[in-house]
């Protein structure tokens, strides 16, 4: 799976760290502290999907001061901007190898490895190879279809955390008479393959809550809404010409539809486009402490 520019990453990544759920976080942490000690040290995490590298940016200021990191993605090319994203990200790199760095960012010393590899074929290796105390998620499951979700969870035996799952909500100001058809055409699109079968889409937070639930984990779920508004300008307009482009593919809306509803977008004041987190505990995982 790719197709991700850097570009719209780093558009999205101050959004994405803002409208994280502040409950479910909670609930990360207070197992984890209980799991771990409440200074969480030496936790070794694994992210899957990791893109350029925005979601363990925003998870390691809250954990301890040492860490380790495992980042995984398919594509060569965010794998490589990660790394250099991380380099200017941290404080002071403190080792170098072929595979990862090892920097110090504020009183945090953080082990990161980037790892290449296809997750479609690959996710049991990974998740048993890694021996992570989490595994962790972000803006992925949307484009992952149903029999992978179920797949993953049975191949899941640490705990999970999981943000910014899209959830099919999205809602503009000032509204156009198209936007209900638009979303239509726009979820159609989404659910098509986009390496891991047809994906779940809009259905994804459901699907995953419902599999976990399947396998006996306990589950939380917490709204994580994108609320955009003109100082987001930026990135409404990529995100409306997204749109524009995955809807004129489905064939489902003309070109004059289309033309009269992007042209409203450039106005747009206010947008919420709907997100869930997710955090789910294995069974008979008890505090060690």
């Amino acid at each position: 799976m790719s197709g991700f520019s850097s570009h719209w990453l780093g558009l999205r990544e101050p959004v994405d760290h803002a409208s994280r759920s502040a409950s479910v976080q909670a609930a990360m942490l207070d197992y984890l502290r209980q799991r771990h000690g409440a200074d969480l040290p030496g936790l070794r995490l694994l992210d899957l999907g990791s893109g350029s590298g925005s979601n363990m940016r925003a998870l390691v200021p809250l954990f301890g001061d040492k860490q380790e990191w495992t980042l995984v993605d398919n594509d060569q090319a965010l794998l490589d901007a990660s790394r250099q994203l991380t380099a200017q990200w941290a404080d002071e790199i403190l080792s170098e190898q072929s595979d990862g760095l090892q920097v110090r960012k504020a009183d945090k010393t953080v082990l990161i490895r980037w790892l290449r590899a296809d997750l479609n074929k690959d996710i049991e290796r990974v998740l048993l190879e890694s021996k992570p105390d989490m595994v962790t998620a972000a803006a992925l499951f949307d484009l992952i279809s149903p029999a992978w979700i179920t797949r993953f969870c049975g191949a899941l035996k640490t705990p999970f955390y999981t943000v910014l799952t899209y959830d099919g909500r999205s809602a503009w100001l000032p509204a156009h008479e198209a936007d209900e058809d638009l979303l239509t055409a726009f979820h159609a699109h989404q659910m098509t393959d986009k390496g891991f079968g047809a994906a779940a889409g809009p259905q994804a937070a459901a699907v995953l809550a419902q599999c976990l639930q399947t396998e006996q984990f306990t589950v939380v779920r917490g709204d994580s809404a994108w609320q955009l508004s003109t100082q987001h300008r930026a990135l409404l307009d990529l995100l409306h010409q997204g749109m524009v482009e995955a809807v004129a593919q489905t064939g489902r809306v003309s070109a004059a539809r289309l033309a009269q509803w992007s042209a409203t977008r450039m106005q747009t004041t206010d947008c919420l486009i709907g997100h869930e987190d997710t955090l789910a505990i294995p069974p008979g995982w008890l505090p060690k402490n």
